[in-house]
């Protein structure tokens, strides 16, 4: 039987609720922390014995599944969902973090089709926030798409999943093996596609860079049902321009979205905190008082830029 079933207690501690989730690689429930009384997310994964070559590979996966979770657990951004645990119950890997109230990034994009600039720059530069402070530490999160990003209610962005994502998609191109994981080859940078050794944090602006052209054209830059059509465009086709597939943009921003998007990661921006820096001139400029009050929702994701540390609800 599942360990990850309804009702389960992982590590003599988190009951397992109710399924919130289900995704190629694993759940996420919405579970109950025992000892503090207090609501968690449990992101739950089986990995199967067939999917390590022996002992010594399973051992050094679990090795490095502990030290990630533990650097994970340390992150101290507004824009990353905060670790509370991890651990392994037999062969089922569970990472307990923040419960996050509102929707993914998919689903929002599944309501609006695709965001005005303002919005999606104010997301993206969220983001990239997480993804600065995340990768100081030493942590590459390898699978930045929008089903791992969360808007919370009153516009905060929080990304998900960081200290369990290497482990599961590991270390070279069985992204292209399975359809299961097409909506992470959208999304997936040439270096992860091609098997490269050592990812670096350009390979989640990459990442970034498909987010960002989602956000703005309501499309992927490399949208195919086919997986081996989306791996080819990333590692071999100039992604169309917003301009060509209809969409208003700046030039500038147009210019950074390709910059995001090379091939080769040198031509890359070098950090998440240059893209945040560069995103400044399309965010939303801060202002307080009753008539931002009136002109922002609980959830619009440019409030936070708007209305930092506002009142919620409003």
């Amino acid at each position: 039987m599942r360990a990850d079933r309804e009702g389960a207690v992982l590590g003599d501690r988190y009951r397992l609720e109710e399924p919130l989730g289900r995704g190629s690689m694993g759940r996420v429930w919405k579970g109950t922390d025992l000892r503090l009384g207090r609501a968690v997310a449990v992101k739950t994964i089986i990995m199967d014995a067939d999917a390590f070559a022996d002992e010594r590979d399973r051992e050094r996966v679990q090795l490095r599944f502990e030290r990630e979770a533990r650097a994970a657990a340390r992150l101290d951004s507004a824009n990353v969902a905060t670790v509370y645990d991890a651990d392994v119950t037999g062969e089922l890997r569970w990472l307990a973090m923040q419960l996050v109230d509102g929707a993914t990034l998919g689903e929002l994009l599944g309501e609006r089709e695709r965001l005005d600039t303002t919005s999606a720059v104010a997301v993206t530069a969220q983001i990239c926030s997480g993804l600065a402070a995340a990768h100081a530490a030493g942590l590459v999160h390898r699978d930045i798409k929008p089903e791992n990003v969360m808007i919370r209610r009153d516009g905060v962005v929080k990304i998900l999943d960081f200290g369990l994502v290497k482990v599961v998609v590991g270390d070279g191109s069985r992204l292209t093996t399975t359809r299961q994981l097409i909506g992470n080859l959208r999304y997936a940078s040439p270096e992860l596609l091609s098997g490269f050794p050592a990812l670096d944090a350009r390979s989640d602006l990459y990442s970034v860079g498909c987010l960002l052209h989602h956000l703005l054209a309501g499309t992927p830059p490399f949208p195919s049902k086919v997986a081996t059509a989306v791996a080819s465009g990333h590692l071999h086709e100039s992604p169309p321009t917003l301009a060509e597939l209809g969409v208003n943009t700046p030039v500038q921003l147009q210019a950074l979205v390709f910059a995001l998007l090379a091939k080769e990661r040198e031509d890359r921006p070098a950090s998440a905190a240059e893209v945040y820096g560069a995103l400044g001139p399309w965010l939303p400029a801060p202002s307080v008082g009753p008539a931002a009050l009136r002109s922002f929702g609980p959830e619009d994701p440019r409030r936070p830029f708007v209305l930092p540390q506002g009142p919620y609800p409003v």
